[in-house]
This record gives structure tokens, sequence and C-alpha cells, in this order.
């Protein structure tokens, strides 16, 4: 069952899906187009894409379980992926008349998405991926790669009990403030408004622990490696947005993807761009939406 109430042309409100109570926000009707955020992100993420996509779909922004207003279980184990998944197919039989969706990911819901469409490929009618690598990908890179393994040091550093939180909430979420706009290339993505809204959404009672908890989760689910060795291809029509100058993730995970989809995804870069790419480049983003979700 779901609440809501109106805030403008956005619907806000709160749904119950597998055992948690999450926030979101929604506008438009029509077939459901699901976006889901990323770390340390909320639906806010989404602000600059609600509207375009509105005018074709029903467009639902949660708030992944752990962040802002949406429920924060207690655990690590609330945070492995079986639960996320859960989360986001409870969300789809809510809102979806079809029991399926157009699901789009940036970050950790990119991860979320991409596994989805691999594992429940019944609910997902397209895909889109922002600056999220495929797993297997992601492996492959580390093994080989050195540059994605030193850029992928923090996921390592995130395992510490407790370090990670007092870090990023030292100095009123300084750091939260420098991984914005310290990366981006246009300054003017994030307004004085927009940092102050994440940090808010972010200094939630239990939200911080709860958004490492996903890292920690990839480490401690003791499915993660049979979920590995039998990884399905995934069969969606799938678009891959990818930023060039993320500091976090290399370009060489968009590379050689054939062998892990029946149909090979779409790929759009866009430079000069951080790992922020719905936010920093909205209308480019927009634009590529539209030719593939025609």
């Amino acid at each position: 069952m779901a609440e809501k109430r109106q805030n403008g042309q956005l619907e806000d409100g709160f749904v119950e899906v597998n055992g948690v109570r999450l926030h979101y926000v929604r506008q438009g009707e029509g077939r459901l187009a699901l976006l889901l955020h990323g770390f340390p992100e909320f639906w806010y993420s989404w602000r600059h894409q609600l509207p375009f996509l509105a005018e074709r779909f029903l467009t639902v922004a949660p708030d992944l379980r752990g962040y802002n207003t949406s429920d924060k279980p207690r655990g690590v184990r609330s945070y492995f992926l079986e639960e996320l998944l859960g989360d986001v197919r409870g969300l789809i039989r809510a809102f979806g008349s079809e029991g399926k969706a157009t699901v789009i990911g940036h970050d950790w819901g990119g991860v979320i998405a991409m596994n989805l469409a691999a594992f429940y490929p019944e609910t997902v009618e397209r895909l889109v991926i922002m600056n999220a690598p495929h797993p297997l990908a992601y492996l492959r890179e580390l093994r080989r790669n050195p540059k994605q393994r030193r850029m992928g040091r923090y996921v390592f550093y995130f395992q510490l009990p407790g370090l990670p939180e007092r870090m990023i909430r030292r100095a009123h979420f300084r750091l939260l403030e420098r991984i914005f706009t310290g990366w981006v290339y246009r300054k003017e993505s994030f307004t004085p408004e927009d940092l102050r809204r994440f940090k808010q959404a972010l200094g939630q009672p239990g939200c911080l622990t709860a958004a490492v908890n996903y890292y920690r989760g990839l480490f401690r689910d003791p499915s993660a490696y049979r979920r590995l060795r039998r990884y399905p291809k995934i069969q969606a029509p799938t678009l891959i947005l990818w930023a060039e100058n993320d500091r976090a993730l290399t370009r060489e995970l968009t590379c050689n993807l054939e062998p892990y989809f029946t149909q090979p995804p779409r790929v759009r870069y866009l430079a000069p761009c951080s790992h922020w790419v719905q936010q920093e480049q909205p209308e480019e983003v927009n634009r590529l939406l539209g030719e593939f979700l025609c």
C-alpha cells in the first residue's frame, strides 16, 4: 500500500515493499520508468530527468533502503544484493501495471539495475546504466588493470568498521561537498541548495552507515561468488551512458561487453564529464534517453 501527497507536480509518498518502507517521488502517467540513485545520493539526483521522462512514463524515483527517509534496517545482511533486488521488484509490482519497467540506474543504482536485468529478466523492459560497471567486467579489470585497482581502493577502505562514517561526517560533510563540486567540470552543476539537500539526506539518523553497508555487503554476502559463477546474459535492450572523466571507474569497463549481453549494448560517452553524469550534463543525458526510449 502506497501513501502519497502532492508537492507541486511531483507526488511524494511512501510504499511498503519487501519488509521496508521506502520513500519515493513520482511524476507522469503511463508505463513505468524506475530511476535508481547511487552513493551517496537520494532521489534528488534525478531532478533533471523526472520532468523529462514524465512526458512519456510514470516516472518513479525512490530513496533506496537506508537512504534519506526510507527505512534503515540494521546490519550488513540487510544490504546484501538479494535484499536490494527484492526492494526493486516490489517497487515494480507496486507501480508497474504489467509487472515490468524501464529501469535506469546510476552508480549503485546501476549495479542493482544490472543484476535485476540479469537474474529477473521478466521485470525489465529496457535498461539504462550510467557509470556503473557490469560485475564481470569489473572483476576482469581488477585483475588486469592497475589503474582500476587504484581507483577502486575506496571500496576496501569502506570495509573498516566506523572509520568511513567518521571521515565522511567530519566538518559537516565537507568530503561530500568536495566530491560533488571538486569532481565536476561544470561548476554550476551543484548549487548551494543542492549541496544542502544532499547533506541533509545523508545526515538522517542511520543513513551514513546504511549507505556504506552496501559496500560491506559486497564482501560478506555468501551467495555473491555463486552468483558471479552463473551470471546470466542480460536480455533487455541496454543503453550505457558513460562519463569519461570518472574518478572511480575506468573507460575500459565499457569495452568488450558483448559476452555479457544477448544483444550488444549501445554505449555513449560524455566528455568532459564526471561521475555525476546525469547531474552534470542533464541536457545531453535527456537527449540520449529520449533517443533510446522513444
